[in-house]
Formats: C-alpha cells, structure tokens, sequence
C-alpha cells in the first residue's frame, strides 16, 4: 500500500439530513466510525469491500427529542464486550446506546441544558459538559460529581490517563484540571471560546479556540507552542496515534493536517463549517460538516477517489460562494485585484489564497503544494467589487444574489439564490420548501431578500400582508396595524391584548407596559438618558377580556358538547359569575368569586381539549384574582394547576389552548402563590415553553416571551445562575423563530432584565452567542423601542 504526501478525498458520505456535528473511531467492526447530527440522529458507518472505497449504514440511533451535539466510545466491559456510544445533544440529555438496537439502553439526565461535549475514560467513567457551564461525572449510569467553576459554557472536555485527572475548556476562555472534583489547576492564553481538547500523554494536551489558534499545553501549566494557520474558529481538534502531529476544522471550511508543527496541509471543503473530525485506524480522515456531508479522506493511494469522483469535488468546490466578510479567506483585500496572470506565480505555502479578477467576477483559488497548482474554491460575493447588477453563479445558474441565511444557531449555512426580477415571497416559500423549514420563518425571509437586495425589484413589490399565492390578505394574528381581521382576539373577539391597558372591553389597546405610551412609541426614550425598559421586574399579565363574547362562545360550545360533557344551565351560571366576578377591575361591584366558583372552574377546566378554550380564557382572568391565586397557586392544588396546563402545552397540543395556557401562567405571575408555585416548578414549565420556541402563532409568541419576561423578573437580583442559564437558553432559541416584533421587544426586555447587574449571566449569553444573535435588531426602527432596547442590551454585553 503505498502511500502519498497528502491527503485526497476517499468518499463522500450522503445520509444525514441536517450538519455533521461529531465524528469518532469506532472500536467494532473494523475500520467503522460513528457520526452524530442535527438531525437527531447517530449513525454507525462501515468500510465496504475492497475495491469499494466507500461505507455503508450499518445502524441508526435515535431518541433525542433534539439537535444531537457529540458522541464519544465507551471502552468494552464484561458486560457489554463490544462497548457503548455515548452521545449528548440539546435536549440536555446524554444517551447511551448497544450496537444492537436503535434505541438507548439508558439515558443520562442531570444537565440543564444542551450536552456539547463528552469523554470516556477507564472504567466506564464518562464526562461531560454543558452550556449550563459545569461538566459532570458519570459512572454506572449515575452523575457521581459536578465539577463547577467555569462561568460560561463548557464546550470541551477530556480525561487524561493518569486516574482521576480531567480536563475542561469552557467559553469563559479558560481550561481547567480537575482532581477529584477539585480544580487544581487554570490554563489561561486563549483569547476566545476554548472549543476543542485532545490528549496528547499524561504530561501535554492540545487545545483549539475561536481565537483561531490551537496550543500545545504542559499539564503542569505551561503553554509551550501556539499553532497558527486558521482564519477562523476552530471546532476541533485530532492526534494521530504515536505522534504530536494532529489534525484541525473549523468555520474557515478547512481541514488542515499539522505536521512537526507546521501546517503540512490544507484542505477546503464546499461547506461553511466543518464541525468535526477523527482519525481512523488506518490514519484516514472523517470530518462532518455543515452541508449534512461526512467525507472521509486518505494518503493510501488505493483508497483515493476514483479520477470522475476526484473532478466532481473539485468541481463542486469551485461553484461554492465565499462571502469576504466571514473571515473565511483571512485578511486578504479585495480591492485593485490583479488579473488570472496572477496564478502563473507558484504559491508559497499549502492553503495559501489568492483572489483575482475574471471577467465581472471575483475568484477565489489556493495553492495545493501536493499539485503544484492553484485550484478554485469558489467565487466571492458580497465584497466591494461585487455590485448588485454583476451575476453570481450558483449550481450552475446565474443569479444577482446569492445570500447566506442562517435559521438556527450552530445551524447549517443554506444558500438563497435570487433574481431581482423575481417575487421575493415566491422565492422565499420556495427555499423554505426546498430546506424543509417551517412556513414561520416567511416573512423573515422575504424581508431578509427585500433588504439586502437594497429595493432593486423589478415590478411592483408585493405588499407584506397579501399572500403571494392567491392574492389575498394574509392572517396575521395580532398583528397591529388596524386593517380589518387583524389585531383581534380570535377567541374573544376583543383587540389584541396588550398587558397594562387598563380596557376589559374590544379596544385594540395603545398603552405599552414599559413606557408607559402608545404601543408602538418611542417619544420617552428620546426624551431621557435612562434606560426605561429594564430591569422589568414587576408581572406583566393579560387583562384584557370581553366577556360577553367569551361567555357566548362557551355556551355555544356547551350546546353542541357531548350529553357526558355538557354543563347545566347552573354551571355554566356560576362560570358567568365567575368571570364578571374577575373582570372590571377596581369599578367592579361583583362579590368575589367563591370557594364553590373556584373548584367548579377547576373541573371545567379539563373539558375535552377541542372545546376548552374559553374556559381557559376565564381561568387566565380569573388566576390574577387574590383569592383564586392563593386558592388554584398553593403548594398541592398548584402543582396540579401547573402539570394541567403543561398538558396543554405539549407540542401535539391545539395552538389555541397553548396560547392561553402560556397566558395563564404569565398571569400567575400577578400573585405570590401564583410567583412562588412557578419558581419552584421553572424548570418543568420552561423545558415546555421550549418546545413552543419554534414556530407558533404571533400570540403563542406574545405570551411565551411574556413568560420568559416575568422569570427575568422574578430571577433579578438572585444569584441563581442555572436558572438564568435556562431563561437565557429558551429566549436564544425563541429568537430565531420569532415574527412578530412585539415579542421579539419582550424577549429583548427579558434578556436585558436578566443581565443587568449580573456579570456571571453577561458573560454566559455571550458564551451563547447572544450578542450576535441579537445585533440584528439594533437598526429596527419601526417599532423604534425594538432597535432602542436592543441596543441597550448590547451595551450590557460589551
């Protein structure tokens, strides 16, 4: 088997259906690995045949209800001779599984939030760590200790050989050793998240960073050498056996190959992050990256690609789109750029990049040392000699655009081709169909493409409100803007709600709770140098109401419910009673709901789940009440009050009952039972709210960044970082999904409530990436408190 100087593309591996997060070498059969991806899977792959160069699926694993994250090998016991895959994920769980089903053997629950790193060590020990900024140790299928001591995300760990040592590198910076739990020890250098470990011997360890270098540790404290080769974050990091040369990946979309400490090779892949690698047995490379792809590549000349396989990389490399601004190139210029002569000069260095000009283009190339030749990785879009009437070429067709939109963080990149004669909603349906995303991201998408083609579409632009395929206005619910349908309840029939207005009947409300003015009005902000948004720290709550219809709608629903579900002419009585009895205020003359009231509200609060919702919209009225908040909030009714609503809550639920479910806890809020019952079931009720972060109605929005709102509120002021780690997580993936503005301004409201004055709670939403995340709305000028706010709350991340 001879082998070359370099390393060439073996295979390329098609089967997940989203990113590549984590690769590693499997122990059994020979020669397989396993992967693990956003796609809530893991796979177990294995070399086919000779002369086949290819793998084949040999067993997929499921149960996360989430993004899988990492996998690691459990070493073979007697008990299980073969080993075990571990594998963490966002669902905050660790599952453990056989190579014999599908399905895990046991799973590991303990973490608070996403699991991103796992190791194994001798004796089944597994570690792990988390975004909730500790690592823990797991043995026989229990969490044997918590290492705590990191202030931010823990994105790497590692077990060293010598027993009872280990290793953490955490957002914070910093990596840690631990000793029985102990920190014994704090390396500090990098200047950026510390993304990767890898054991070198019992004395060295390898780490990467976003910094874009890796370094070589001593375990006794010394940074002996920094590596630097990268443009970008680096992800992680691979040894080969017997050996200090290693490999690395990262968001540059490279592979690179170190040897005696230099990088000996680049190689660029057609995918903007190449999360993951490992090394196999026989010293080929597994890397998984952000285009669903695992491509597996060699230096034995018989397992390369075949010479067509080879082109149609290299091709496809050579289509890719390279935007200037992701670092992805370094920090080469891309002004009075020279011509194709200047490729006719031999590059200095493997990876080395050279842009020239061609024609109206803009062309990437790098140097192949192992070639002698420079090789095309792209074209580069969105740079000062791209203008908006120059035609960029995508999979083979030209376009004026080709944008970069990113759903969800840590997500893949996808391309957005566009036409400016195209309808920009027709184009945005389509990529959402195409990459199998939700009808919810639409108008984000549209109005993504309006901005950022600067307004050149050709024709008359399609109003935002009218819906691209059969022309007619398109519901939005709760939306403001006074146009007939819009701004309604649509199950009372009133305005939409807007906590603080003070109106029990149908006004659409134009008291905003923070400033105090209209809805939509920025005039106190302008007129004072203090922040008025937040901390926000008393409950916001959903008061409005209009009775009569909500009472209407019940009794025709009573009229049509099944003889085993009606309710009498008395029960539906007390209800009406009830409900004057919550609404109105302090001009209220009705007597105060009863004991009898109360529990007859609570039954009928579990009528069947497709006719219960304005029973609902009265027990969110009434739960504001002193005495149905001490009475439905104590310890032993509010935990069931809790748990019924959870259940209509659940993913599968009707959107209408979650919506009011998610009122009615933000209207606990107003009392202390309703706020004590609440603290202590957080973590139950904000794992839901999770799960309702994507997609939704505006007012599913509304009322779950109101949820998250009230916990900042709550959270202010208490060291409780776990909890604030929680409300930081769920309001992260909130904002990806949410449309409507309102509740984006509430979830910025949250996010600055649980900042302020917290130095632990800044520092581990920017591990997060929430400053990123958020920065998009600091130019929101319409609603102006949007953009204001935001910039508040990047202030506070600074």
């Amino acid at each position: 088997m001879a082998l070359s100087n370099s390393y060439k593309l073996r295979c390329s591996i098609p089967g997940h259906e989203m990113d590549v997060r984590g690769v590693t070498a499997a122990l059994v059969p020979a020669g397989a690995f396993v992967s693990v991806s956003r796609d809530r899977t893991g796979r177990v792959w294995t070399p086919n045949a000779s002369p086949d160069k290819g793998f084949t699926e040999m067993h997929c694993m499921t149960g996360h209800t989430n993004f899988v994250s990492c996998v690691c090998i459990i070493a073979p016991s007697e008990t299980y001779p073969r080993g075990l895959i571990a594998t963490g994920g966002n669902d905050n769980n660790i599952c453990v599984f056989s190579l014999d089903q599908p399905q895990p053997l046991f799973m590991l629950q303990g973490h608070k939030n996403t699991v991103c790193t796992l190791s194994s060590g001798k004796f089944g020990t597994l570690l792990s760590g988390s975004w909730d900024t500790t690592a823990k140790v797991w043995l026989n299928e229990k969490c044997m200790m918590t290492l705590q001591g990191h202030t931010a995300a823990v994105w790497a760990v590692a077990i060293l050989p010598e027993q009872g040592l280990m290793l953490s590198g955490s957002a914070d910076k910093s990596i840690k050793l631990w000793k029985a739990g102990r920190c014994e020890k704090t390396y500090t250098g990098h200047e950026d998240c510390v993304r990767g470990l890898a054991v070198l011997s019992d004395t060295e360890f390898f780490s990467c960073s976003n910094d874009t270098s890796v370094r070589r540790w001593m375990v006794a404290g010394e940074c002996v050498q920094v590596y630097l080769g990268h443009t970008n974050y680096i992800y992680s990091i691979a040894i080969f056996p017997n050996s200090h040369d290693f490999i690395s990946t990262g968001e540059d979309r490279t592979v690179r190959i170190w040897r005696k400490g230099e990088c000996h090779q680049t190689i660029r892949l057609p995918a903007q992050s190449v999360w993951s690698c490992c090394i196999l047995p026989n010293n080929d490379i597994a890397v998984g990256a952000s285009d669903g792809l695992i491509r597996v590549f060699t230096e034995a000349e018989d397992r390369v690609a075949s010479p067509q396989e080879l082109l149609a990389f290299e091709d496809e490399l050579s289509k890719t789109t390279i935007d200037p601004k992701t670092g992805d190139l370094g920090d080469i210029k891309i002004d009075d750029l020279p011509g194709r002569e200047h490729l006719d000069e031999p590059g200095n260095r493997d990876g080395q990049t050279r842009l020239i000009k061609e024609a109206d283009k803009v062309e990437a190339y790098q140097w192949s040392v192992s070639e002698s030749r420079w090789m095309k990785i792209g074209d580069v879009v969105g740079g000062s000699s791209q203008h908006t009437t120059k035609k960029v070429t995508y999979e083979g067709k030209e376009y004026d655009f080709v944008f970069t939109i990113d759903v969800n963080e840590g997500g893949p990149s996808m391309k957005l081709p566009y036409n400016m004669s195209e309808d920009p909603w027709l184009t945005a349906h389509n990529f959402l169909q195409k990459n199998d995303l939700s009808s919810a991201f639409l108008d984000q998408v549209a109005n993504f493409i309006i901005e950022n083609s600067k307004g050149h579409v050709v024709g008359p632009a399609t109003p935002s409100a009218v819906d691209p395929f059969t022309g007619s206005g398109r519901y939005v619910p709760g939306a403001a803007d006074g146009r007939t349908g819009f701004g309604a309840d649509p199950f009372t029939g009133s305005g939409r709600y807007i906590p603080g207005s003070g109106s029990t009947g149908g006004s659409t409300g134009a008291t905003d709770p923070f400033t105090g003015g209209g809805a939509y009005s920025s005039a106190a902000f302008r007129q004072t140098a203090t922040n008025i948004y937040f901390p926000k720290t008393d409950g916001v709550t959903f008061d409005q109401a209009n009775a009569t219809q909500i009472m209407a709608k019940l009794k025709e629903l009573n009229g049509t419910a099944s003889p085993e579900h009606k309710l009498s002419e008395e029960f539906v009585e007390s209800l009406k009673r009830m409900l004057d009895s919550v609404v109105g205020g302090a001009n209220n003359s009705t007597p105060p709901p009863s004991l009898q009231q109360i529990n007859l509200l609570w039954k009928a609060s579990h009528w069947p789940e497709d006719i219960v919702f304005p029973v609902l919209d009265i027990l969110r009225l009434a739960v504001r009440h002193p005495q149905v908040n001490e009475s439905l909030c104590g310890e032993a009714e509010g935990v069931q009050l809790c748990n019924h609503l959870l259940g209509l809550m659940a993913p599968q639920g009707r959107p209408a009952n979650q919506m009011l479910a998610l009122r009615t806890l933000c209207n606990c809020f107003g009392g202390p039972q309703g706020r004590a019952l609440l603290l202590a079931q957080r973590e139950a009720v904000l794992a839901r709210a999770a799960e309702l972060a994507v997609g939704g109605s505006k007012n599913t929005q509304v009322a779950l960044a109101t949820l998250l709102l009230n916990y900042a509120g709550c959270l202010h002021g208490r060291p409780d970082l776990e909890a604030k780690a929680q409300c930081l997580s769920v309001a992260s993936s909130a904002l990806e999904s949410v449309q409507d503005k309102e509740a984006v301004f509430r979830l910025l409201v949250a996010l600055g409530t649980t900042l302020a004055s917290d130095q632990s709670a800044r520092e581990l939403a920017r591990s997060l990436g929430v400053t990123s995340q958020i920065a998009k709305y600091s130019s929101v000028a319409d609603p102006a408190k949007v953009g204001e706010c935001c910039q508040l709350v990047l202030n506070e991340l600074q």
